[in-house]
């Protein structure tokens, strides 16, 4: 089952995730797709993809019922790969959204757990992480 799709920025490219624990890529044009490639780096269900802006490249976030927030870029000629897992939630991590791109790569993710993590990659070119762990009595699903 897909339980999200997202398109790029300039709506390109569409991002499916599913419960299978992958991620679908695919390039459009007016009303053809095309297969670009699959991502697998979780290991339960996926719940949910987002992309950030394109000033910081073409980079994917996604969240999963295993509890991992995986952020994964493009590299010329290699495809995608991932270039930060975060797995500080104890529950799955049901929701992820970037921050306005105005004020960096920042990428907010909510948790059945209760807690949200902020997640800011620095410009001395380390991911940041910041848990705020009484977000909420009960879980967090967007």
């Amino acid at each position: 089952m897909i339980h999200d799709a997202q398109p790029d920025y300039y709506g390109k490219r569409l991002a499916t995730c599913s419960s299978d624990g992958s991620i679908h890529l695919f390039e459009i044009s007016g009303k053809q797709q095309k297969f670009l490639e699959s991502l697998k780096g979780h290991s339960g269900p996926v719940w949910q993809v987002a992309w950030a802006h394109p000033k910081f490249g073409s980079v994917l976030a996604s969240c999963s019922y295993d509890g991992t927030v995986l952020v994964w870029k493009e590299t010329a000629g290699s495809g995608f790969a991932v270039i930060k897992k975060h797995d500080k939630h104890q529950a799955s991590v049901n929701g992820i959204s970037w921050a306005p791109h105005e004020l960096g790569p920042v990428l907010l993710c909510g948790s059945s757990d209760g807690k949200t993590s902020l997640l800011t990659f620095t410009e001395e070119g380390v991911w940041d992480v910041q848990m705020i762990r009484s977000a909420h009595a009960t879980g967090v699903n967007a």
